[in-house]
């Protein structure tokens, strides 16, 4: 019988400051890797077409990619369990996010 002690996981305390917690729209998105990193670039697109600016670049491990992709289809199905599946117009170009 295994006696060691399971410690339960603690609990993270986020703290925000006011500037990052009134949040940036995007609506786009553009996503590289290399071996040891994936690199993820929030764009906001604007009139006229294809005038682009990045809002914000986030940076991962391989790892922490993974996760982030699961914490993602997770928070997705409960989201479509509540308020119905999410439909995407593979015709519809206005959706800019790579697939």
């Amino acid at each position: 019988m295994n006696n060691q002690k399971v410690n339960p996981p603690q609990q993270l305390q986020l703290q925000i400051d006011d500037k990052i917690a009134e949040g940036i729209y995007v609506n786009g998105a553009n996503v590289m890797f290399n071996r040891g990193e994936f690199v993820i670039d929030f764009v906001r697109v604007t009139p006229p077409p294809g005038k682009a600016k990045v809002m914000s670049r986030i940076i991962m491990s391989p790892i922490q990619m993974k996760a982030f992709l699961k914490a993602l289809e997770n928070n997705v199905e409960k989201y479509e369990n509540q308020h119905g599946k999410i439909i995407i117009d593979s015709n519809d170009k206005k959706v800019g996010f790579d697939r």
